[in-house]
């Protein structure tokens, strides 16, 4: 008897972990992604300021102790009447195969495609910007700041243009680009001021946001004390800013005119892939889009009906609960896809799982810098700051790998780091 197929749309934390714990001896399992690797992303600010290296930011979702199967594509379409998902492979730099789109039949359909980074369609964006959605965004920020160093380094360089080259324009004001800007700042004040004596001091950080304050998912009280933090270390805020448009060398903010950079961060949030949006099932009508589900995560057919499809589910960035929406967090995720695999490997067993999805809270944890951090508050408990918070917050960096492996290394790495500082020269 053939094993029922389960096809997994996305290589995130949802899609990652259901490759990871599904059971192959009951379900043929494939994952579709047009990524080979899951990125941890709450540690490639880390990573792309050397506090590890890249490989432990990031996981293959191919592995011989893991026996599902794996096709690097995108999916561009599904035909839930006939079961089936339509793709296209996904290789940038071949154009020809990437028209080659081919079938895949399946019995259960998890949809995890994740989103894209948010450009609001601001003019040069897409062109200069970089992203940090992955490990390869986490690279190019590492690259471009020491390209930029060696070019301020260089003794026909004049004062004004080190000001420009070593200017580090950060948009968004969320947990992101708060914890870029801290370890950025670390690196600064650290290893860059020992290894660039002549051009460290000329580096400088700021933070452009739309809205009124920075951190806006924190209370008052710990946003203030995280932005008085940053502004204590020389970190530029700017609120209240809308960014017209970028080109190669400068932002051009409303009411403030052309602000020259030599490297621009954009982590300003997430829209839906074209799947999501071109996929015919009832979806969010206001901010991101996003696949409405059901307490099961079972995807409703229609805005018009309340019916669902029995055997397609939608979860991570992509996906949220009718009437109980969560927010697009790494935690929501994987506890969706907990639920599911749960679903999944017992239900042929003698006590299948039918209870619906609940999601327990967990306190969200921000860097702020010069191990400093900000814990939020939960229930009647007050959130808390400093040192004990940064703590918390770096244990993350453990806890989110899978690999016992990788956990052991990030410890041991952080303990070299200690003693003899970052390798800057492998950089």
């Amino acid at each position: 008897m053939s094993r029922p197929r389960i096809i997994v749309v996305g290589s995130g934390w949802a899609g990652f972990y259901l490759a990871e714990f599904l059971s192959t001896t009951i379900y043929s399992v494939t994952v579709i992604s047009p990524r080979r690797t899951s990125a941890y992303t709450p540690l490639l600010a880390s990573a792309a300021c050397g506090l590890f290296n890249f490989y432990l930011a990031e996981e293959p979702v191919r592995s011989k102790t893991r026996k599902c199967r794996f096709i690097k594509a995108n999916v561009l379409g599904v035909d839930f009447s006939v079961r089936k998902v339509h793709c296209a492979p996904a290789f940038e730099d071949d154009d020809p195969l990437s028209h080659e789109s081919f079938d895949l039949e399946y019995d259960f359909l998890v949809l995890a495609p994740g989103c894209v980074p948010n450009t609001f369609n601001t003019p040069g964006v897409a062109e200069n910007a970089l992203f940090m959605k992955n490990v390869s965004d986490a690279m190019a920020v590492r690259k471009l700041l020491f390209d930029l160093l060696e070019k301020a380094s260089l003794p026909n360089c004049p004062d004004e243009r080190k000001k420009e080259l070593l200017h580090v324009a950060i948009v968004g004001g969320g947990p992101t680009g708060v914890e870029i800007t801290a370890e950025l700042d670390d690196l600064a004040h650290k290893e860059l001021n020992d290894l660039y004596p002549e051009v460290a001091r000329y580096l400088r950080i700021s933070i452009y946001d739309v809205a009124p304050h920075i951190l806006g998912a924190y209370d008052e009280k710990l946003y203030e004390y995280a932005n008085n933090a940053l502004l204590k270390r020389e970190i530029n805020i700017e609120t209240n800013s809308r960014i017209e448009k970028v080109d190669k060398h400068a932002l051009y903010i409303k009411d403030k005119g052309r602000i020259p950079y030599g490297m621009l961060l954009w982590v300003t949030g997430n829209k839906a892939v074209p799947l999501i949006t071109d996929l015919q099932v009832r979806k969010t009508e206001r901010g991101l889009i996003r696949i409405l589900t059901d307490n099961h995560l079972r995807v409703f057919k229609s805005k018009e009906s309340d019916e669902v499809y029995d055997n397609v589910f939608a979860l991570g960035d992509a996906a949220d609960i009718e009437g109980n929406s969560l927010p697009t967090t790494a935690e929501v995720a994987v506890q969706k896809a907990k639920y599911l695999v749960n679903f999944f490997n017992s239900r042929y067993s003698a006590k299948p799982s039918s209870a619906p999805f609940t999601y327990t809270e967990k306190q969200l944890v921000s860097y702020i810098g010069s191990r400093d951090g900000i814990i939020a508050g939960r229930g009647d408990k007050e959130g808390w700051t400093g040192r004990s918070a940064w703590l918390a917050w770096r244990s993350g960096s453990v806890l989110w790998t899978r690999s016992w492996r990788n956990r052991v290394v990030i410890l041991l790495t952080w303990i070299v780091n200690a003693i003899f500082g970052k390798e800057i020269a492998k950089m």
